[in-house]
């Protein structure tokens, strides 16, 4: 009995730290060459991957991209080379899938520089592979409401396309409808690829949307955004929602996974 319930014990812990959003995990990093793949990353921020998060941009392994629902993510990210690199390391968004298996993140040039010493990045660059420690964090955006871009290829007033941008706190969005404003018709939206949310059932007029965002493990809340998507949206428009998403995974992890002693 007494080893059952060890063995139960031992599977609760592994599903746990599995589920924990906080803890400290190792592997190793290296480094887009150029700016090129960030602008084709999975997520299909395009072009915004490198202005709306200042170029401190990461691809990660799919158990971190989670088939688009972890584009947006925040993580830090220090490389384990006491000489050449520092002990803050950099903070990156996830903004596309790392397909490559011997690592968990290929980082953009700008944030593998920023793990590195003073005077050091060039030396951390020639290595091009680093062994790391990350752990995912809050993301920050001061004074910026949660942002919605209609894409380019939407087709008013048939087909709606969109993504979202300064997707504050440790959150993932799961889930979009949207409604005439007014109505309680919702129609559900689809993850086209990555953070790319669309339908074409476009209800008429303006718009109204409510999010569901999850932060940490099972732990869903709705939102409603404060902002009408007005009747003549127009594509590549960007519009604030009105809202701040703050939400920090709840879940608690033993302390030598979470390492929050080793990060502050």
């Amino acid at each position: 009995m007494d080893s059952f319930l060890a063995f139960i014990g031992f599977l609760v812990l592994v599903s746990f730290v599995t589920a924990c959003d906080r803890c400290v995990h190792q592997s190793k990093a290296a480094y887009y060459y150029s700016d090129a793949p960030i602008q084709y990353g999975a997520c299909g921020y395009g072009s915004l991957a490198t202005e709306s998060f200042n170029g401190y941009v990461a691809g990660g392994v799919p158990s971190l991209y989670k088939q688009g629902a972890g584009c947006g993510a925040c993580f830090q990210v220090r490389c384990k080379n006491k000489k050449l690199c520092s002990p803050i390391g950099a903070k990156v968004t996830l903004t596309d899938q790392n397909y490559d298996n011997r690592t968990d993140f290929v980082l953009s040039r700008r944030a593998f520089s920023e793990m590195a010493r003073w005077g050091m990045a060039q030396d951390l660059l020639k290595l091009g592979m680093v062994d790391i420690e990350y752990k995912r964090v809050p993301c920050v955006y001061k004074n910026k409401n949660l942002f919605m871009r209609v894409e380019e290829w939407s087709n008013r007033p048939y087909y709606l396309a969109m993504k979202f941008l300064y997707q504050g706190g440790q959150t993932e969005i799961k889930a979009i409808d949207i409604a005439q404003v007014g109505s309680s018709d919702w129609e559900p939206l689809k993850r086209n690829y990555g953070a790319i949310w669309d339908t074409n059932r476009v209800p008429e007029g303006a718009l109204q949307l409510r999010i569901v965002v999850a932060s940490g493990y099972n732990n869903e809340n709705w939102i409603w955004t404060n902002y009408e998507l007005p009747a003549d949206w127009k594509n590549g428009e960007t519009y604030d929602t009105g809202i701040q998403i703050e939400d920090i995974a709840k879940e608690v992890c033993p302390l030598k996974e979470c390492g929050d002693r080793l990060w502050k």
